[in-house]
Parts: C-alpha cells; structure tokens; sequence
C-alpha cells in the first residue's frame, strides 16, 4: 500500500502542478529534491511571484525510520519505526478576491520489532480560505467535495465536514481558518472499508482538487482591488499564519520529526500584517466574511 500511494501521489503532484500552472499563465513551479538524514526525502514546488499566485507550494515526501519521542507520546506507543508519506499544498494568490487554499493527503504505518505492520491509515482532505466571501464560489467547492465523497459513502461529507471546521478553527480567535471542506484522519481497515477501500476514497478527493479550486480562480483571478482590499488580505492573512503555527498537527509534525524547515513553512504567505485590535467595519462586506467565520454554514 506505502508503495502504491506513493507512486500516486508523484502522479497526483505532477497533475496539479500543470494544471495550476495553466491557471496562472506566466510562471512554472521550482523543484527541489531533498534527503532526510533519519531517513526518506521528499520532492518540493515552489511558485512565487506569478500572474495569478504570489506564493505557493504542492510537496510531497516518504519519511521513514524511528519514530521520535513525541510522536510516540501522541500515539500512546513504545519505540517502534514508521513510514509516512503524503501530498502537502497551500496557494497564496495575489488578488484578494482569490481565496487561499490548502490541500494535504497522506498515509501512515508503524512496524514491531519484527518489522511487521501493526499499525496503518490514511489522512488528508482540502480547505479554502477566501478573503471575501463569494457564496456561488463557496458551494462549488463544497459540492466538489460532496461529489467525490458521496461515490464512497454518502455519511462521509457530512461527517468531514464537520470534522473540517471543528479542526480548521483558531480557539484563541473564536472563530475558523475559512470556509472549511474537508478533513479525515485515522482512516483504517474496518467493517465497512478495507485499506483498499479507503486508497480509493483518498484519491478520488486528490483527483477532485483542481476541479474544486481552477474554476473559482478562473472567475477571480482578473477582478479588480483596491489597496484597501489588499490590506484587508494581508491582515486576514494572519490568522492564517497563527493557525498554523499554533495548532496545524502536520506543521507540528514536520518539526518534531526533523522535516526540512523549507517545506515545511512554505504554507507561510511572503507578506502579512497584525493590526492592532483591528476589526472589520460594520456593515462592510469584510464583516459578512467574519459572521461566517464565527459560525461556519452548511453551503450544501
């Protein structure tokens, strides 16, 4: 199965990182191919400074080797090796009437002694992060996302929905990253789905993503803004920042298992701004954007 996803997510990589690259119309993805020393590497993309996209990065890596101390406190385990390999993106577009999206799937296993698999799941699922809300965008790539969920099983888009804005949600603000989508985590062989069935599932969401975000930015990407606006984007981009630095578990991860520091901050935006208690005027169509992220909606 590692062997299998893998190879998927190569493919998946190099899918979404063409189709993106049409989408911006001026610039192509920079490669770096990196070795971790406990063991694995990962291949990453970088596009800055485009058309379309300020910053943005589609990685993907297989680590493998002991798992550090802190991750065996997370799992309530002993010592014991791991793999993990997965599929990373975050996309900073320039024009604020994009919204910022990110998109990770990936999949997991811890050996005995022996090296025999005691432990194996899939995670992943993909959120947007507009700066102002566009309702038509917002139930597009809901949809998306019910589409692709709902050939599995039509309880898993409800399901990491909710899961999504329960996670995506930055306590110390009291309200969500975005507009939420999809998250799933912990996905094993049971009953209902084998591994076999849950690789399926993981992919036709991987296979969803520029179906779900190349069409709002196709409609966005040539509006007009103002500096306010980009102030605005900037201010909003903040929150993004905290919540990733703060409580985003695959940031945490990367760090604590001796990830390559680049790749992983690369979801970072290159320009953002703290304002001082700042709030959105009342009224204006920034604060409609916060009424929803203080109470998240079901666009379905």
């Amino acid at each position: 199965m590692k062997d299998k996803f893998y190879a998927y997510i190569q493919k998946l990589q190099d899918q979404i990182c063409a189709g993106l690259e049409a989408v911006d119309g001026t610039t192509k993805f920079r490669e770096d191919l990196w070795e971790r020393p406990e063991g694995g590497g990962g291949r990453t993309r970088v596009i800055e400074n485009g058309n379309v996209f300020e910053k943005g990065g589609v990685n993907i890596s297989a680590v493998h080797g002991k798992l550090p101390e802190a991750m065996q406190k997370m799992f309530g385990v002993g010592e014991a090796d791991f793999f993990a390999c997965g599929l990373s993106l975050v996309l900073h577009p320039k024009n604020p009437m994009v919204p910022t999206v990110h998109a990770n799937w990936r999949y997991f296993e811890m050996y005995d002694e022996l090296g025999k698999v005691i432990e194996q799941w899939f995670g992943g699922g993909q959120d947007l992060t507009p700066y102002y809300l566009f309702e038509e965008d917002a139930k597009h790539f809901h949809q998306t996302c019910k589409t692709a969920c709902d050939k599995h099983n039509p309880e898993f888009y409800p399901k990491y929905k909710k899961q999504c804005d329960a996670y995506f949600w930055n306590a110390h603000r009291n309200e969500a990253r975005g507009i939420g989508g999809l998250f799933f985590d912990y996905c094993k062989a049971n009953e209902q789905m084998s591994m076999e069935d849950w690789f399926n599932f993981v992919s036709e969401v991987g296979d969803s993503f520029l179906e779900a975000y190349a069409p709002i930015v196709e409609r966005r990407k040539n509006l007009e803004y103002s500096p306010e606006n980009r102030t605005w984007q900037e201010i909003r981009r903040g929150r993004y920042v905290e919540f990733n630095l703060v409580h985003d578990k695959g940031t945490l991860f990367g760090l604590k298992t001796n990830g390559r520091i680049e790749s992983i901050l690369m979801s970072l935006p290159p320009n953002v701004q703290w304002v001082y208690d700042h709030h959105a005027e009342a009224g204006s169509i920034e604060e409609k954007l916060v009424n929803v992220l203080e109470n998240p909606v079901d666009w379905i």
